[in-house]
């Protein structure tokens, strides 16, 4: 009984305290002129409309009704916190140029705690710098083609050689995408420990966009628990290449880079970074898979015309001969599918940042301290910027840059200092894949 009386006193502190520095912050606000549109409930505010949004198969509605209603940059209250959200190709431009200056990387609670406090999206400063370069220099296209793409091939191969009369494409997407990433960040090939870790990381990701509050959710709850396993699993891993690597047995992966690198990262540091790195490689890959294979079921003309292209790729080469660079460079049109499948499936829906200090933008005001999130997904299928915004078209990108803007509005990998390090390697992926999809099944 004592325990629940604690449990009530705490939740009664925590709503207090939240609702008193809502109307502080509400009450400065005032004083500036801030984007239009509304911040909902005290400390909930709009967060649970965004989410069950987000868990539909068209959560667009919640920044359509808000454009629609306030204009391309809006006021809501997500997360716990105000939140300026901007549909406008300029003003993420803006954010995403102005990292560091005006703006710093921030993301609710849920995704942080989970990620972990030293991983790659949520460090900062010259550490940032280095260790995104570090990340991307193990995922250019020289490294794709003198050493991954082999593995790439012959994991999409291994994977599809499995496939019976009736597969779960989502699912067999993920283990090729997980197995690939940690084969490049670990050197494992596929075995039962990837795929029991697999499993964790599928609960991990579930926890992303949930309120931070284990007592109240239980996907969150779950997602911390899977979170203290894999890190568990992980710190294994570290440890025993560590003292390989003091023996001078050493790998050519990004581990092997982390604990040889100048910085003398602890354990607990690789495996956050090492846990980032997972999600990042392994959750957006194969949901742009599976979304491609939807896609271009639904438009004929174009899965025709893909098919064409890749036929001739493969009658050129024995049947189990693997691609090459030369190959993945002759694919004009499936770089036009995987465009259009990155602008209209939007794995990178936008960033969050944080304003380092009261910042005057398109003549309204967003206050030091407030979140912002610049929105690709919102540009992406705005029909002011592209024609036919949400209908799949990967013809669009044969002759210009797909938009009907002047201005670059195609940001699929994000931008600026945080552009997503493996952006040419998951287009790889994409690539191959579509390769042997179209030239094995029907």
């Amino acid at each position: 009984m004592a325990g629940l009386t604690l449990v009530y006193d705490l939740v009664l502190y925590i709503s207090i305290s939240a609702i008193i520095f809502f109307i502080i912050k509400r009450s400065r606000s005032r004083r500036l002129r801030l984007p239009p549109g509304s911040l909902g409930l005290p400390f909930l505010g709009e967060t649970l409309q965004l989410i069950a949004a987000y868990k539909t198969e068209n959560p667009e509605p919640f920044i359509d009704v808000r454009v629609k209603r306030f204009g391309s940059i809006f006021t809501t209250h997500i997360f716990g916190e105000p939140t300026v959200f901007s549909a406008d190709p300029e003003t993420n431009r803006f954010i995403l140029q102005n990292e560091g200056k005006l703006f710093e990387c921030s993301y609710p609670g849920s995704i942080s705690n989970l990620l972990g406090k030293h991983s790659l999206l949520l460090m900062k400063g010259s550490l940032h710098k280095r260790m995104h370069s570090l990340t991307m220099s193990f995922a250019n296209s020289s490294i794709i083609r003198d050493h991954l793409l082999v593995d790439i091939d012959r994991l999409v191969r291994l994977h599809m050689d499995s496939w019976t009369d009736r597969v779960l494409l989502m699912e067999e997407a993920k283990k090729i995408t997980f197995e690939l990433t940690v084969k490049q960040l670990m050197s494992f090939d596929p075995n039962e420990w990837t795929e029991s870790l697999r499993k964790e990381y599928v609960l991990v990701i579930e926890g992303f966009f949930t309120v931070p509050l284990p007592i109240f959710s239980t996907t969150y709850r779950r997602a911390i628990q899977a979170r203290t396993k894999v890190a568990e699993a992980l710190s294994l891993v570290v440890r025993q290449r560590r003292k390989e690597s003091e023996s001078g047995e050493r790998k050519n992966d990004m581990l092997e880079a982390l604990l040889a690198g100048d910085d003398g990262f602890s354990d607990e540091e690789i495996v956050d970074f090492l846990v980032a790195l997972l999600v990042a490689g392994y959750e957006t890959t194969s949901t742009i898979m599976t979304l491609a294979v939807k896609f271009l079921t639904e438009t004929p003309l174009a899965l025709a015309q893909l098919k064409e292209e890749h036929d001739e790729i493969r009658a050129k080469k024995s049947k189990q001969e693997p691609l090459e660079w030369n190959d993945y460079k002759s694919m004009p049109f499936t770089q036009c599918v995987v465009n259009e499948t990155l602008r209209v499936a939007n794995i990178i829906s936008g960033v969050f940042r944080r304003a380092m200090t009261d910042i005057n933008i398109k003549g309204y005001t967003i206050p030091k301290g407030w979140r912002v999130f610049a929105s690709f997904r919102a540009v992406h299928l705005d029909h002011d910027h592209f024609k036919d915004a949400r209908s799949f078209n990967p013809w669009r990108w044969q002759n210009n840059s797909g938009a009907t803007s002047p201005v670059n509005v195609f940001t699929p990998f994000g931008g600026g200092p945080r552009l997503c390090p493996g952006y040419e390697l998951a287009r790889v992926e994409l690539s191959v894949f579509l390769h042997h999809l179209v030239t094995r099944f029907s």
